[in-house]
């Protein structure tokens, strides 16, 4: 092989890494990597407590610390931006709390309470997921509920109703239930107290803690309002 051979080989696989790359991915250090990270961990505050629409990237960068010819060098537009918080932090959140289901094929109010609990553990691990669920993906005017939508569709929602229609047509979950409702009821009854419960503890207020917000939905789930008497 020839040394012009080998050097449009070499000149081919970089090509090809590069393609390989995926967006806003650094090419150098761990101190890049670092810089990348809090860049996307800013844009988690931020998008979470403004909304996607009302934050430019400038804030982000003011925000993290840096130039926004630095945020620029990772994430050229929003929308790549958007795409990357998706893949790397969104996702597998959202796939984390998959499974409830599968673990109670036949016991519905027992799935619905461990998918209620997993909302609550979740946001709490992540303090971003609740406040950007209910600003960006409850709403149907959402940018990030739209990014989502066009990228993945809206399969696993669609696989939830019909697991919801199934224990109806068993007659193991009330029938009169409507299942698109149903689920906005559980991330009502989950996903805005818990976001309270961040707004009061920053505050000092403990007196509601997810404890009792858990007795609270799994007495609601299996009992109702009524006094079960």
């Amino acid at each position: 092989m020839s040394p012009e051979n080998g050097s449009e080989k070499s000149e081919i696989n970089a090509t090809e890494g590069i393609k390989r790359r995926r967006p806003g991915r650094p090419t150098g250090s761990g101190k890049s990597a670092d810089k990348r990270d809090l860049l996307l961990d800013t844009a988690l505050k931020l998008f979470s407590n403004f909304g996607v629409a009302q934050t430019p990237l400038s804030a982000i960068a003011t925000e993290a610390g840096v130039t926004p010819a630095m945020l620029h060098y990772y994430f050229k537009t929003r929308e790549q931006l958007l795409d990357v918080l998706i893949d790397e932090r969104y996702m597998p959140v959202r796939a984390s709390m998959g499974g409830a289901f599968e673990m109670h094929p036949n016991d519905p109010v027992s799935a619905l309470t461990a998918l209620t609990q997993r909302f609550i553990d979740v946001s709490l691990l992540h303090p971003w997921f609740a406040p950007l669920w209910i600003r960006e993906v409850l709403s149907e005017t959402g940018v990030l509920k739209q990014r989502i939508d066009a990228r993945f569709g809206s399969k696993e929602r669609q696989a939830a109703v019909v697991w919801i229609r199934k224990w109806q047509d068993e007659g193991r979950l009330n029938p009169d239930l409507e299942p698109e409702f149903l689920f906005i009821s559980l991330f009502g009854l989950t996903l805005l107290p818990v976001a309270r419960l961040q707004h009061d503890i920053r505050k000092g207020d403990t007196s509601l803690n997810t404890e009792r917000l858990s007795r609270h939905i799994a007495a609601l789930l299996k009992s109702g309002v009524g006094s079960g008497t």
